[in-house]
Protein backbone atom coordinates (compact mmCIF):
# COMPACT_ATOMS: atom_id res chain seq x y z
CA UNK A 1 0.00 0.00 0.00
CA UNK A 2 1.42 3.40 -1.01
CA UNK A 3 1.41 6.25 1.45
CA UNK A 4 1.24 9.44 -0.55
CA UNK A 5 0.84 11.78 2.38
CA UNK A 6 4.46 12.94 2.31
CA UNK A 7 5.79 15.53 -0.13
CA UNK A 8 8.50 13.34 -1.67
CA UNK A 9 8.01 10.95 -4.54
CA UNK A 10 7.18 7.40 -3.51
CA UNK A 11 7.36 4.48 -5.89
CA UNK A 12 7.66 1.36 -3.78
CA UNK A 13 4.11 0.20 -3.62
CA UNK A 14 1.61 -2.25 -4.95
CA UNK A 15 -1.59 -0.26 -4.48
CA UNK A 16 -2.21 3.50 -4.48
CA UNK A 17 -3.65 5.69 -1.79
CA UNK A 18 -5.27 9.05 -2.09
CA UNK A 19 -3.13 12.18 -2.08
CA UNK A 20 -3.31 14.90 0.50
CA UNK A 21 -6.01 17.55 0.63
CA UNK A 22 -3.83 20.09 -1.15
CA UNK A 23 -3.92 17.85 -4.21
CA UNK A 24 -7.68 17.76 -4.07
CA UNK A 25 -7.92 14.30 -2.50
CA UNK A 26 -8.44 13.21 1.07
CA UNK A 27 -5.35 12.03 2.92
CA UNK A 28 -7.11 10.21 5.69
CA UNK A 29 -8.19 7.09 3.87
CA UNK A 30 -6.49 4.70 1.50
CA UNK A 31 -8.30 3.39 -1.55
CA UNK A 32 -7.48 0.29 -3.52
CA UNK A 33 -7.78 0.83 -7.25
CA UNK A 34 -7.95 -1.84 -9.92
CA UNK A 35 -4.88 -2.22 -12.13
CA UNK A 36 -1.15 -2.58 -11.71
CA UNK A 37 0.06 1.01 -11.99
CA UNK A 38 1.98 0.42 -15.21
CA UNK A 39 1.75 2.34 -18.47
CA UNK A 40 -0.13 -0.51 -20.14
CA UNK A 41 -2.25 -1.36 -17.11
CA UNK A 42 -2.64 1.80 -15.00
CA UNK A 43 -4.59 2.07 -11.80
CA UNK A 44 -8.22 2.89 -12.58
CA UNK A 45 -9.30 5.81 -10.42
CA UNK A 46 -12.92 5.68 -9.25
CA UNK A 47 -14.94 6.95 -6.31
CA UNK A 48 -14.70 5.03 -3.09
CA UNK A 49 -17.88 4.22 -1.23
CA UNK A 50 -18.85 7.31 0.82
CA UNK A 51 -16.00 9.24 -0.80
CA UNK A 52 -16.24 12.80 0.61
CA UNK A 53 -15.15 14.29 -2.72
CA UNK A 54 -17.90 12.59 -4.68
CA UNK A 55 -20.46 15.39 -5.28
CA UNK A 56 -23.25 12.96 -4.36
CA UNK A 57 -21.76 12.78 -0.85
CA UNK A 58 -21.50 16.51 -0.21
CA UNK A 59 -23.71 17.85 2.56
CA UNK A 60 -27.28 18.64 1.63
CA UNK A 61 -26.87 22.26 2.72
CA UNK A 62 -23.96 22.67 0.33
CA UNK A 63 -25.80 20.98 -2.55
CA UNK A 64 -28.89 23.11 -2.02
CA UNK A 65 -26.81 26.29 -2.02
CA UNK A 66 -25.22 25.20 -5.29
CA UNK A 67 -28.66 24.37 -6.70
CA UNK A 68 -29.98 27.82 -5.83
CA UNK A 69 -26.97 29.40 -7.53
CA UNK A 70 -27.49 27.32 -10.67
CA UNK A 71 -31.17 28.30 -10.78
CA UNK A 72 -30.30 31.97 -10.26
CA UNK A 73 -27.79 31.94 -13.12
CA UNK A 74 -30.33 30.31 -15.43
CA UNK A 75 -33.01 32.79 -14.38
CA UNK A 76 -30.59 35.68 -14.96
CA UNK A 77 -29.95 34.94 -18.63
CA UNK A 78 -33.62 34.17 -19.34
CA UNK A 79 -34.63 37.43 -17.63
CA UNK A 80 -32.27 39.27 -19.96
CA UNK A 81 -34.05 37.82 -22.97
CA UNK A 82 -37.36 39.55 -22.23
CA UNK A 83 -36.52 42.63 -20.13
CA UNK A 84 -35.66 44.23 -23.48
CA UNK A 85 -39.26 43.82 -24.68
CA UNK A 86 -40.58 46.49 -22.31
CA UNK A 87 -38.77 49.14 -24.36
CA UNK A 88 -39.74 47.99 -27.87
CA UNK A 89 -41.67 51.15 -28.69
CA UNK A 90 -38.81 53.32 -27.43
CA UNK A 91 -36.34 51.34 -29.55
CA UNK A 92 -38.50 51.90 -32.64
CA UNK A 93 -38.73 55.62 -31.93
CA UNK A 94 -35.08 56.29 -31.01
CA UNK A 95 -33.52 54.32 -33.88
CA UNK A 96 -36.32 54.94 -36.43
CA UNK A 97 -36.88 51.26 -37.18
CA UNK A 98 -39.94 49.09 -37.75
CA UNK A 99 -41.54 46.82 -35.17
CA UNK A 100 -40.06 43.75 -36.89
CA UNK A 101 -36.52 45.18 -36.64
CA UNK A 102 -36.98 46.14 -32.99
CA UNK A 103 -38.22 42.62 -32.18
CA UNK A 104 -34.91 41.29 -33.54
CA UNK A 105 -33.41 42.30 -30.20
CA UNK A 106 -35.39 39.43 -28.67
CA UNK A 107 -35.04 36.99 -31.56
CA UNK A 108 -31.28 37.34 -31.99
CA UNK A 109 -30.74 36.95 -28.26
CA UNK A 110 -32.58 33.62 -28.14
CA UNK A 111 -30.91 32.55 -31.40
CA UNK A 112 -27.65 32.94 -29.47
CA UNK A 113 -29.14 30.59 -26.88
CA UNK A 114 -29.27 27.96 -29.62
CA UNK A 115 -25.73 28.44 -30.92
CA UNK A 116 -23.83 28.78 -27.64
CA UNK A 117 -24.66 25.30 -26.28
CA UNK A 118 -23.09 23.69 -29.35
CA UNK A 119 -19.76 24.89 -27.99
CA UNK A 120 -20.25 25.30 -24.25
CA UNK A 121 -22.00 21.99 -23.53
CA UNK A 122 -19.21 19.88 -25.07
CA UNK A 123 -16.52 22.09 -23.51
CA UNK A 124 -18.22 21.66 -20.14
CA UNK A 125 -18.08 17.87 -20.57
CA UNK A 126 -14.40 18.06 -21.56
CA UNK A 127 -12.99 20.66 -19.16
CA UNK A 128 -15.60 21.00 -16.43
CA UNK A 129 -18.61 23.16 -15.68
CA UNK A 130 -17.00 25.79 -13.44
CA UNK A 131 -14.41 27.25 -15.82
CA UNK A 132 -16.92 27.51 -18.64
CA UNK A 133 -19.42 29.27 -16.37
CA UNK A 134 -16.94 31.88 -15.12
CA UNK A 135 -15.60 32.75 -18.58
CA UNK A 136 -18.94 32.89 -20.38
CA UNK A 137 -20.81 34.78 -17.66
CA UNK A 138 -18.01 37.36 -17.47
CA UNK A 139 -18.27 38.06 -21.20
CA UNK A 140 -22.07 37.96 -21.06
CA UNK A 141 -22.16 40.62 -18.35
CA UNK A 142 -20.05 43.02 -20.41
CA UNK A 143 -22.14 42.70 -23.57
CA UNK A 144 -25.05 44.48 -21.87
CA UNK A 145 -23.05 47.67 -22.37
CA UNK A 146 -23.99 47.51 -26.05
CA UNK A 147 -27.62 48.22 -25.23
CA UNK A 148 -26.86 50.65 -22.43
CA UNK A 149 -24.45 52.80 -24.44
CA UNK A 150 -24.88 51.86 -28.13
CA UNK A 151 -25.80 54.71 -30.48
CA UNK A 152 -27.17 52.73 -33.43
CA UNK A 153 -29.37 49.72 -34.06
CA UNK A 154 -26.49 47.61 -35.44
CA UNK A 155 -24.59 47.89 -32.14
CA UNK A 156 -27.68 47.08 -30.15
CA UNK A 157 -28.63 43.99 -32.18
CA UNK A 158 -25.09 42.58 -32.51
CA UNK A 159 -24.39 42.82 -28.78
CA UNK A 160 -27.79 41.30 -28.02
CA UNK A 161 -26.91 38.33 -30.21
CA UNK A 162 -23.48 37.87 -28.60
CA UNK A 163 -24.99 38.24 -25.13
CA UNK A 164 -27.34 35.39 -26.00
CA UNK A 165 -24.47 33.21 -27.22
CA UNK A 166 -22.38 33.62 -24.06
CA UNK A 167 -25.41 33.66 -21.77
CA UNK A 168 -26.50 30.25 -23.01
CA UNK A 169 -23.92 28.40 -20.92
CA UNK A 170 -26.08 28.03 -17.77
CA UNK A 171 -29.00 26.68 -19.82
CA UNK A 172 -27.09 23.44 -20.45
CA UNK A 173 -24.21 23.22 -17.99
CA UNK A 174 -26.35 24.13 -14.97
CA UNK A 175 -28.60 21.16 -15.72
CA UNK A 176 -25.56 18.94 -15.99
CA UNK A 177 -24.35 20.19 -12.61
CA UNK A 178 -27.74 19.34 -11.05
CA UNK A 179 -27.29 15.76 -12.30
CA UNK A 180 -23.73 15.80 -10.91
CA UNK A 181 -24.71 16.51 -7.31
CA UNK A 182 -28.16 14.88 -6.87
CA UNK A 183 -28.86 11.19 -7.32
CA UNK A 184 -32.05 10.18 -9.19
CA UNK A 185 -34.14 9.79 -6.03
CA UNK A 186 -33.25 13.23 -4.68
CA UNK A 187 -33.07 15.39 -7.76
CA UNK A 188 -36.81 16.01 -8.36
CA UNK A 189 -37.20 19.35 -6.56
CA UNK A 190 -33.70 20.48 -7.53
CA UNK A 191 -34.50 19.82 -11.18
CA UNK A 192 -37.73 21.79 -10.86
CA UNK A 193 -35.87 24.90 -9.70
CA UNK A 194 -33.44 24.70 -12.61
CA UNK A 195 -36.05 23.82 -15.24
CA UNK A 196 -38.56 26.50 -14.21
CA UNK A 197 -36.06 29.36 -14.34
CA UNK A 198 -35.97 29.61 -18.18
CA UNK A 199 -39.75 30.11 -18.10
CA UNK A 200 -40.09 32.34 -15.06
CA UNK A 201 -37.28 34.71 -16.10
CA UNK A 202 -38.99 35.77 -19.35
CA UNK A 203 -42.22 36.41 -17.41
CA UNK A 204 -40.57 38.85 -14.98
CA UNK A 205 -38.57 40.61 -17.71
CA UNK A 206 -41.44 42.43 -19.48
CA UNK A 207 -42.81 43.69 -16.14
CA UNK A 208 -39.49 45.22 -15.11
CA UNK A 209 -38.68 46.47 -18.60
CA UNK A 210 -42.15 47.96 -19.08
CA UNK A 211 -42.15 50.06 -15.91
CA UNK A 212 -38.53 51.14 -16.41
CA UNK A 213 -39.09 52.25 -20.02
CA UNK A 214 -42.17 54.34 -19.18
CA UNK A 215 -40.37 56.12 -16.33
CA UNK A 216 -38.98 59.37 -17.80
CA UNK A 217 -36.22 59.57 -15.19
CA UNK A 218 -34.91 56.09 -16.06
CA UNK A 219 -35.69 55.43 -19.71
CA UNK A 220 -35.52 52.25 -21.74
CA UNK A 221 -31.69 52.04 -21.59
CA UNK A 222 -31.78 51.58 -17.84
CA UNK A 223 -33.14 48.06 -18.42
CA UNK A 224 -29.71 47.12 -19.76
CA UNK A 225 -28.01 48.46 -16.63
CA UNK A 226 -30.37 46.32 -14.55
CA UNK A 227 -29.49 43.26 -16.67
CA UNK A 228 -25.79 44.01 -16.21
CA UNK A 229 -26.12 44.38 -12.43
CA UNK A 230 -28.11 41.15 -12.12
CA UNK A 231 -25.58 39.33 -14.31
CA UNK A 232 -22.66 40.61 -12.24
CA UNK A 233 -24.27 39.48 -9.00
CA UNK A 234 -24.96 36.05 -10.51
CA UNK A 235 -21.33 35.79 -11.67
CA UNK A 236 -19.93 36.61 -8.22
CA UNK A 237 -22.42 34.28 -6.54
CA UNK A 238 -21.45 31.39 -8.83
CA UNK A 239 -17.72 32.02 -8.48
CA UNK A 240 -17.90 31.95 -4.70
CA UNK A 241 -20.41 29.13 -4.22
CA UNK A 242 -20.13 26.49 -6.95
CA UNK A 243 -16.99 24.35 -7.33
CA UNK A 244 -16.35 21.87 -10.11
CA UNK A 245 -19.02 19.16 -10.00
CA UNK A 246 -18.42 17.02 -13.10
CA UNK A 247 -17.26 13.55 -11.99
CA UNK A 248 -15.08 12.77 -15.07
CA UNK A 249 -13.15 16.01 -14.53
CA UNK A 250 -12.79 15.46 -10.77
CA UNK A 251 -11.54 11.90 -11.23
CA UNK A 252 -9.18 13.01 -13.99
CA UNK A 253 -7.70 15.59 -11.61
CA UNK A 254 -7.35 12.94 -8.92
CA UNK A 255 -5.57 10.59 -11.32
CA UNK A 256 -3.15 13.32 -12.38
CA UNK A 257 -2.51 14.34 -8.78
CA UNK A 258 -1.72 10.73 -7.81
CA UNK A 259 0.59 10.26 -10.79
CA UNK A 260 2.35 13.56 -10.09
CA UNK A 261 2.81 12.51 -6.47
CA UNK A 262 4.70 9.44 -7.65
CA UNK A 263 6.84 11.60 -9.98
CA UNK A 264 5.33 9.80 -12.93
CA UNK A 265 6.57 6.36 -11.95
CA UNK A 266 3.09 5.01 -11.20
CA UNK A 267 0.34 5.43 -13.78
CA UNK A 268 -3.29 6.31 -13.10
CA UNK A 269 -6.27 6.88 -15.32
CA UNK A 270 -9.83 7.98 -14.58
CA UNK A 271 -12.43 5.29 -15.17
CA UNK A 272 -14.03 7.63 -17.71
CA UNK A 273 -10.84 7.80 -19.79
CA UNK A 274 -10.08 4.12 -20.15
CA UNK A 275 -9.32 3.42 -23.82
CA UNK A 276 -9.90 7.09 -24.62
CA UNK A 277 -6.65 7.91 -26.39
CA UNK A 278 -8.10 10.20 -29.06
CA UNK A 279 -6.32 13.44 -29.87
CA UNK A 280 -7.64 16.77 -28.67
CA UNK A 281 -8.95 17.56 -32.16
CA UNK A 282 -10.74 14.23 -32.33
CA UNK A 283 -12.27 14.82 -28.89
CA UNK A 284 -13.45 18.26 -29.96
CA UNK A 285 -15.05 16.84 -33.09
CA UNK A 286 -16.82 14.13 -31.11
CA UNK A 287 -18.08 16.46 -28.39
CA UNK A 288 -19.09 19.31 -30.70
CA UNK A 289 -21.03 16.97 -32.96
CA UNK A 290 -22.82 15.12 -30.13
CA UNK A 291 -25.72 17.60 -29.68
CA UNK A 292 -26.46 17.32 -33.42
CA UNK A 293 -25.99 13.57 -33.25
CA UNK A 294 -28.53 13.37 -30.45
CA UNK A 295 -30.93 15.72 -32.22
CA UNK A 296 -30.99 13.70 -35.44
CA UNK A 297 -30.38 10.11 -34.29
CA UNK A 298 -32.00 9.87 -30.84
CA UNK A 299 -35.82 9.76 -31.22
CA UNK A 300 -36.31 10.68 -27.56
CA UNK A 301 -34.25 13.85 -27.95
CA UNK A 302 -35.71 14.69 -31.36
CA UNK A 303 -39.40 14.47 -30.45
CA UNK A 304 -39.09 16.01 -27.00
CA UNK A 305 -36.99 18.83 -28.47
CA UNK A 306 -39.85 19.57 -30.88
CA UNK A 307 -42.31 19.58 -27.97
CA UNK A 308 -40.22 21.96 -25.89
CA UNK A 309 -39.53 24.07 -28.98
CA UNK A 310 -43.23 24.64 -29.60
CA UNK A 311 -44.04 25.50 -25.98
CA UNK A 312 -40.99 27.76 -25.58
CA UNK A 313 -41.53 29.48 -28.93
CA UNK A 314 -45.14 30.28 -28.08
CA UNK A 315 -43.95 31.91 -24.85
CA UNK A 316 -41.60 34.16 -26.84
CA UNK A 317 -44.31 34.81 -29.44
CA UNK A 318 -46.33 36.24 -26.56
CA UNK A 319 -43.71 38.98 -26.14
CA UNK A 320 -44.91 40.29 -29.50
CA UNK A 321 -48.57 39.20 -29.08
CA UNK A 322 -49.25 40.58 -25.59
CA UNK A 323 -48.43 44.20 -26.61
CA UNK A 324 -50.90 43.79 -29.48
CA UNK A 325 -53.64 42.29 -27.31
CA UNK A 326 -53.24 44.47 -24.24
CA UNK A 327 -51.47 47.68 -25.29
CA UNK A 328 -52.76 48.14 -28.83
CA UNK A 329 -56.29 46.71 -28.48
CA UNK A 330 -56.95 47.49 -24.79
CA UNK A 331 -54.72 50.62 -24.48
CA UNK A 332 -52.59 49.41 -21.55
CA UNK A 333 -49.36 51.26 -20.77
CA UNK A 334 -46.05 49.32 -21.21
CA UNK A 335 -45.87 48.76 -17.45
CA UNK A 336 -49.41 47.51 -16.99
CA UNK A 337 -49.08 45.56 -20.24
CA UNK A 338 -46.15 43.75 -18.70
CA UNK A 339 -48.29 42.91 -15.68
CA UNK A 340 -50.47 40.80 -17.99
CA UNK A 341 -47.66 38.23 -17.87
CA UNK A 342 -48.40 37.65 -14.20
CA UNK A 343 -50.94 35.02 -15.19
CA UNK A 344 -48.18 33.02 -16.89
CA UNK A 345 -45.87 33.60 -13.91
CA UNK A 346 -48.43 32.39 -11.37
CA UNK A 347 -49.02 29.30 -13.51
CA UNK A 348 -45.28 28.62 -13.58
CA UNK A 349 -45.12 28.79 -9.81
CA UNK A 350 -48.12 26.47 -9.47
CA UNK A 351 -46.54 24.01 -11.91
CA UNK A 352 -43.31 24.04 -9.93
CA UNK A 353 -45.15 23.55 -6.63
CA UNK A 354 -46.72 20.37 -8.03
CA UNK A 355 -43.28 18.75 -8.19
CA UNK A 356 -43.64 16.93 -4.83
CA UNK A 357 -46.58 15.00 -6.32
CA UNK A 358 -44.36 13.81 -9.16
CA UNK A 359 -41.63 12.96 -6.67
CA UNK A 360 -43.95 10.70 -4.68
CA UNK A 361 -45.05 8.92 -7.84
CA UNK A 362 -41.41 8.47 -8.80
CA UNK A 363 -40.48 7.11 -5.37
CA UNK A 364 -43.29 4.58 -5.59
CA UNK A 365 -41.89 3.45 -8.93
CA UNK A 366 -38.48 3.06 -7.26
CA UNK A 367 -40.00 0.98 -4.47
CA UNK A 368 -41.67 -1.30 -7.03
CA UNK A 369 -38.46 -1.77 -8.99
CA UNK A 370 -36.43 -4.91 -8.11
CA UNK A 371 -33.22 -2.96 -8.78
CA UNK A 372 -34.27 0.01 -6.65
CA UNK A 373 -33.92 2.32 -9.65
CA UNK A 374 -37.07 3.54 -11.35
CA UNK A 375 -37.10 3.67 -15.16
CA UNK A 376 -36.76 7.17 -16.64
CA UNK A 377 -40.39 6.95 -17.81
CA UNK A 378 -41.45 7.34 -14.18
CA UNK A 379 -40.56 11.02 -14.59
CA UNK A 380 -43.49 11.49 -17.00
CA UNK A 381 -46.49 10.84 -14.72
CA UNK A 382 -47.41 14.44 -13.92
CA UNK A 383 -46.44 15.64 -17.37
CA UNK A 384 -48.97 13.22 -18.87
CA UNK A 385 -51.70 14.54 -16.58
CA UNK A 386 -51.05 18.22 -17.29
CA UNK A 387 -50.00 18.22 -20.97
CA UNK A 388 -53.57 18.89 -22.16
CA UNK A 389 -53.55 22.24 -20.34
CA UNK A 390 -51.26 23.69 -23.01
CA UNK A 391 -53.73 23.63 -25.93
CA UNK A 392 -56.68 24.34 -23.61
CA UNK A 393 -55.05 27.51 -22.28
CA UNK A 394 -54.12 28.69 -25.78
CA UNK A 395 -57.65 28.23 -27.15
CA UNK A 396 -58.92 30.02 -24.03
CA UNK A 397 -56.58 32.96 -24.60
CA UNK A 398 -57.31 33.06 -28.34
CA UNK A 399 -61.08 33.38 -28.08
CA UNK A 400 -61.18 35.77 -25.12
CA UNK A 401 -58.37 38.11 -26.19
CA UNK A 402 -60.53 40.79 -27.84
CA UNK A 403 -62.92 43.29 -26.22
CA UNK A 404 -65.64 43.32 -24.97
CA UNK A 405 -64.39 40.27 -23.02
CA UNK A 406 -62.94 41.67 -19.75
CA UNK A 407 -59.14 41.91 -19.72
CA UNK A 408 -58.84 39.64 -16.68
CA UNK A 409 -60.13 36.63 -18.65
CA UNK A 410 -57.18 36.34 -21.09
CA UNK A 411 -54.79 37.19 -18.24
CA UNK A 412 -56.13 34.22 -16.23
CA UNK A 413 -55.72 32.04 -19.34
CA UNK A 414 -51.98 32.49 -18.88
CA UNK A 415 -52.07 30.50 -15.63
CA UNK A 416 -52.79 27.04 -17.13
CA UNK A 417 -50.35 27.90 -19.91
CA UNK A 418 -47.61 28.64 -17.38
CA UNK A 419 -48.46 25.52 -15.35
CA UNK A 420 -48.34 23.32 -18.46
CA UNK A 421 -45.06 24.76 -19.77
CA UNK A 422 -43.44 24.40 -16.33
CA UNK A 423 -44.37 20.73 -16.09
CA UNK A 424 -43.44 20.04 -19.71
CA UNK A 425 -39.99 21.50 -19.13
CA UNK A 426 -39.63 19.71 -15.79
CA UNK A 427 -40.72 16.37 -17.23
CA UNK A 428 -38.52 16.62 -20.31
CA UNK A 429 -35.49 17.76 -18.30
CA UNK A 430 -35.84 15.02 -15.68
CA UNK A 431 -36.51 12.37 -18.34
CA UNK A 432 -33.44 13.33 -20.36
CA UNK A 433 -31.36 13.56 -17.17
CA UNK A 434 -32.27 10.01 -16.18
CA UNK A 435 -31.99 8.68 -19.73
CA UNK A 436 -28.60 10.16 -20.69
CA UNK A 437 -26.88 10.95 -17.36
CA UNK A 438 -23.25 11.98 -18.16
CA UNK A 439 -24.35 12.96 -21.68
CA UNK A 440 -27.23 15.03 -20.35
CA UNK A 441 -25.57 18.35 -21.21
CA UNK A 442 -25.38 17.31 -24.87
CA UNK A 443 -28.95 15.99 -24.83
CA UNK A 444 -30.33 19.18 -23.29
CA UNK A 445 -28.13 21.24 -25.64
CA UNK A 446 -29.98 19.65 -28.55
CA UNK A 447 -33.31 20.78 -27.08
CA UNK A 448 -31.93 24.27 -26.42
CA UNK A 449 -30.76 24.55 -30.04
CA UNK A 450 -34.15 23.67 -31.48
CA UNK A 451 -36.23 25.70 -29.03
CA UNK A 452 -33.98 28.72 -29.56
CA UNK A 453 -34.43 28.55 -33.32
CA UNK A 454 -38.19 28.46 -32.76
CA UNK A 455 -38.06 31.29 -30.24
CA UNK A 456 -36.01 33.28 -32.77
CA UNK A 457 -38.60 32.86 -35.52
CA UNK A 458 -41.95 33.06 -33.71
CA UNK A 459 -41.71 36.69 -32.46
CA UNK A 460 -40.71 37.81 -35.96
CA UNK A 461 -43.78 36.50 -37.78
CA UNK A 462 -46.17 36.91 -34.84
CA UNK A 463 -47.09 40.58 -35.59
CA UNK A 464 -47.79 39.68 -39.23
CA UNK A 465 -49.93 36.72 -38.18
CA UNK A 466 -51.98 38.86 -35.83
CA UNK A 467 -52.47 41.54 -38.48
CA UNK A 468 -53.53 39.12 -41.21
CA UNK A 469 -55.47 36.48 -39.23
CA UNK A 470 -56.73 38.46 -36.28
CA UNK A 471 -56.03 37.80 -32.61
CA UNK A 472 -58.29 34.77 -32.33
CA UNK A 473 -57.11 32.66 -35.25
CA UNK A 474 -53.45 33.64 -34.88
CA UNK A 475 -53.32 32.25 -31.36
CA UNK A 476 -55.46 29.27 -32.37
CA UNK A 477 -52.64 28.15 -34.68
CA UNK A 478 -50.38 27.97 -31.64
CA UNK A 479 -53.08 25.99 -29.84
CA UNK A 480 -53.28 23.43 -32.65
CA UNK A 481 -49.48 22.98 -32.52
CA UNK A 482 -49.71 22.33 -28.78
CA UNK A 483 -52.57 19.89 -29.33
CA UNK A 484 -50.50 17.89 -31.85
CA UNK A 485 -47.75 17.41 -29.23
CA UNK A 486 -50.03 16.39 -26.36
CA UNK A 487 -49.74 12.59 -26.97
CA UNK A 488 -45.92 12.60 -26.77
CA UNK A 489 -45.60 11.95 -22.99
CA UNK A 490 -47.96 8.97 -23.32
CA UNK A 491 -46.00 7.68 -26.32
CA UNK A 492 -42.70 7.71 -24.44
CA UNK A 493 -44.24 6.26 -21.32
CA UNK A 494 -45.28 3.21 -23.36
CA UNK A 495 -42.45 2.90 -25.87
CA UNK A 496 -39.60 4.73 -24.12
CA UNK A 497 -37.93 1.57 -22.70
CA UNK A 498 -37.83 -0.05 -26.12
CA UNK A 499 -36.46 3.11 -27.77
CA UNK A 500 -33.75 3.42 -25.09
CA UNK A 501 -32.77 -0.21 -25.59
CA UNK A 502 -31.79 0.66 -29.18
CA UNK A 503 -29.74 3.71 -28.22
CA UNK A 504 -25.96 3.76 -27.90
CA UNK A 505 -26.10 6.48 -25.23
CA UNK A 506 -29.31 6.08 -23.25
CA UNK A 507 -29.73 4.20 -19.97
CA UNK A 508 -30.79 0.58 -20.50
CA UNK A 509 -33.19 -1.45 -18.41
CA UNK A 510 -31.27 -4.71 -19.03
CA UNK A 511 -30.43 -5.36 -15.39
CA UNK A 512 -33.95 -4.52 -14.34
CA UNK A 513 -35.37 -6.80 -17.04
CA UNK A 514 -33.04 -9.64 -16.06
CA UNK A 515 -34.10 -9.35 -12.43
CA UNK A 516 -37.75 -9.23 -13.40
CA UNK A 517 -37.24 -12.33 -15.54
CA UNK A 518 -35.49 -14.12 -12.70
CA UNK A 519 -38.35 -13.29 -10.33
CA UNK A 520 -40.85 -14.42 -12.95
CA UNK A 521 -39.02 -17.73 -13.46
CA UNK A 522 -38.83 -18.24 -9.71
CA UNK A 523 -42.56 -17.64 -9.35
CA UNK A 524 -43.29 -20.03 -12.22
CA UNK A 525 -41.20 -22.80 -10.64
CA UNK A 526 -42.91 -22.23 -7.30
CA UNK A 527 -46.31 -22.52 -8.97
CA UNK A 528 -45.26 -25.78 -10.67
CA UNK A 529 -44.01 -27.24 -7.40
CA UNK A 530 -47.26 -26.29 -5.71
CA UNK A 531 -49.27 -27.87 -8.52
CA UNK A 532 -47.20 -31.07 -8.34
CA UNK A 533 -47.81 -31.34 -4.60
CA UNK A 534 -51.55 -30.89 -5.11
CA UNK A 535 -51.63 -33.62 -7.79
CA UNK A 536 -49.66 -35.97 -5.53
Amino acid sequence: MISLQSTVCETSANTPAQTNAADGVSATKEIRYEGEGTRTNPYIVDWDRNDPENPYNWSKARRWLITVQLAVSTWTVSFGSSAYSGGLKSTERVFHVSEEVAVLGISLYVLGFGLGPLVFAPLGEMYGRRHIFIVTMSVYTLFHLGGALGQNIATLLSTRFLAGVFGSSPLTNAGGAIADIWNPRERGVATSLYATAPWLGPVIGPIVGGFVSQNPRLGWRFSFWIMMIVSGVSLVFGTLVTPETYAPVLLRRRARALQKKSCGTIYYVSKYEINHSASLLAKLQINFSRPFLFLFTEPIVTLLSIYVCIAYSILYAFFAAYPIVFQQDRHFTPGTGGLAFLGVGVGNIIGTCLTPIQNRLYWRAMDRSPSGRAPPEARLYLMMGIAALLPISLFWFAWTSEPPVPWIVPVIAGAPFGCATAQIMLGVTAYLMDSYHIYFASAIAATVVLRSIGAFAFPLFCPTMYRNLGDQWACSIFAFLGLACTPLPYFFYKYGPWIRSKSAYAYKDDVLSQQDSAISRSNTLAEKDEKTKEEA
